[in-house]
C-alpha cells in the first residue's frame, strides 16, 4: 500500500497543500512549527478518525476556516491476488480514493466516489501506522489507547470485526442509558443478552490477535531494547472470564451498575499488559524504553498486517531523529527499507541514519505552511 496523492485544505497552518509522495522513503523537513507534522496528522486522521494529537476540534482546523478537508489517493493490492504473484510476477493493484471534510463537530466522507455513513469505513480502508512523540502512551498511558490499538488491527485483518464492534458498542450504549434511567430488570435482561452475545466473540478475537502479535513483538523488542529481557503480552478481558461467562458477570454486577449508572464489566474495560523479564513492570521503564517498547508494538502490528493482507501499511515516523538515537534509527529504517514499505519521516533535517544508508529519498520542505523546493 502506498499513497500517491495527499491534499489538505484548512489544516492547521495550511490553507491548501498537495503532495505526490514516492512509494519508498519520503522525508518532510522544516523548522519547528513550520507544519511538517500536520501532514502526518492528515494521514492519521483518515486512518483513525482523529489526529494523534487529539480531537479535530482541538486546533486541527485552521483558524478562521469552517472545516478542514483531506483527500488521499493510494494504491493497494487486490488481496489474494497479491499472494498469487508473490513469486516475482506483476503485482495486481487498484487505485483508491478517500475524502473527508471535518468541522470538529460534523463530518462528511467519501470512499471511492461513494458517501460513507460511518467514519469507521474510511478508517478501515487506509492503513497507516504512526510513531510520534506521544506514542509511549500506548505503553504507559490508559487502557483506551491499548484497546484502540487492538481494534485498529482487527478492523484491517478481519472485515466482519467492525460489525461485531458496532453491535457491542450499540448494546453498551443502550444498557448504560437504561441504567441511568433506573430501568426495570426485565428491560436490562434483553440488553445483557445482546451485550454478552457480542462481547464474548469480541473478547476472543482481541485475545487471539494479541497472541498472534506475540512472536513479532518479542523479536522486535529483543532487537530494539534488549535490556528489557524476554517480553510477554497478556490480555485482560475486562471481567473474570476464566471464572464466569460475560452474561453471568453482567448479572452479578447489575446492582452495582444500577447505583453507578454505567456498565462496569465487559470488553469496553479490557486492557493488555507487557511482562518484562528484565524489569519489575512498566512503571520501571525509562521514557526511552517506553518509546522503544511502543515502537516494537507498532512495528509488530505493521508486520502482522503485512502478513495477513499481503502488503505493508503506510508507516509515518514523526520527528524520528529526536525520538530515536542513530543506532535505533538505523535498525528501524533498514527493516522498513528491506520490506519495501512506504515511509514518511519528519524532522528539522534528514536523520543521520538515513544519510548513512544511502537510500533514495524524496524530500519535501515546509516553510510557514507552504511546500517549498527542497
Amino acid at each position: 500500500m502506498h499513497v500517491t496523492r495527499l491534499e489538505a485544505r484548512g489544516l492547521r497552518r495550511f490553507a491548501d497543500v498537495r503532495l505526490a509522495p514516492a512509494p519508498g522513503i519520503n522525508l518532510i523537513t522544516g523548522d519547528n512549527g513550520a507544519g511538517k507534522t500536520s501532514l502526518l496528522e492528515a494521514l492519521h486522521l483518515m486512518a483513525y478518525g482523529r489526529s494523534f494529537r487529539g480531537r479535530v476540534r482541538d486546533g486541527l482546523v485552521r483558524a478562521g476556516d469552517p472545516a478542514l478537508e483531506v483527500f488521499v489517493e493510494w494504491q493497494e493490492g487486490l488481496g489474494p491476488n497479491v499472494a498469487a504473484v508473490a513469486d516475482g510476477g506483476p503485482t495486481a493493484t487498484r487505485l483508491r480514493k478517500a475524502g473527508l471534510r471535518h468541522s470538529g463537530q460534523d463530518w462528511v466522507g467519501r470512499l471511492d466516489g461513494s458517501p460513507v455513513a460511518q467514519l469507521g469505513e474510511l478508517c478501515a480502508a487506509l492503513a497507516v501506522v504512526s510513531f510520534e512523540p506521544g506514542s509511549h502512551a500506548l505503553i504507559t498511558g490508559g487502557a483506551e489507547a491499548r484497546r484502540r490499538y487492538l481494534d485498529w488491527g482487527l478492523f484491517h485483518v478481519e472485515h466482519d470485526f467492525i460489525a461485531l464492534w458496532r453491535r457491542y458498542t450499540r448494546a453498551l450504549k443502550q444498557r448504560n442509558a437504561l441504567l441511568k434511567a433506573r430501568a426495570r430488570d426485565g428491560q436490562l435482561d434483553a440488553w445483557d443478552r445482546e451485550l454478552a452475545d457480542a462481547g464474548e466473540p469480541l473478547s476472543r478475537r482481541r485475545q487471539h490477535y494479541l497472541e498472534d502479535l506475540q512472536p513479532r513483538f518479542s523479536a522486535l523488542a529483543t532487537e530494539l531494547a534488549p535490556a528489557l529481557g524476554d517480553t510477554r503480552l497478556d490480555y485482560l478481558p475486562g471481567w473474570r472470564r476464566d471464572e464466569l461467562p460475560l452474561a453471568d458477570a453482567l448479572l452479578l454486577a447489575r446492582e452495582r451498575d444500577q447505583i453507578a449508572g454505567y456498565t462496569s464489566v465487559g470488553p469496553h474495560r479490557a486492557d493488555w499488559r507487557i511482562q518484562f523479564g528484565g524489569l519489575p513492570g512498566r512503571d520501571a521503564l525509562s521514557r526511552g524504553q517506553a518509546k522503544l517498547t511502543a515502537l516494537s508494538a507498532l512495528l509488530a502490528q505493521a508486520e502482522h498486517h503485512a502478513l495477513a493482507r499481503k502488503e505493508w501499511p503506510v508507516i509515518a515516523l514523526d520527528d524520528l531523529a529526536s525520538e530515536l538515537d542513530r543506532q535505533h534509527q538505523r535498525r528501524v529504517l533498514q527493516r522498513l527499507i528491506a520490506c519495501g514499505a512506504q515511509v514518511f519521516i519528519t524532522g528539522t533535517e534528514a536523520p543521520s541514519a538515513l544519510a548513512e544508508l544511502g537510500v533514495e529519498t524524496k524530500v519535501f520542505h515546509v516553510e510557514q505552511g507552504e511546500i517549498c523546493p527542497a
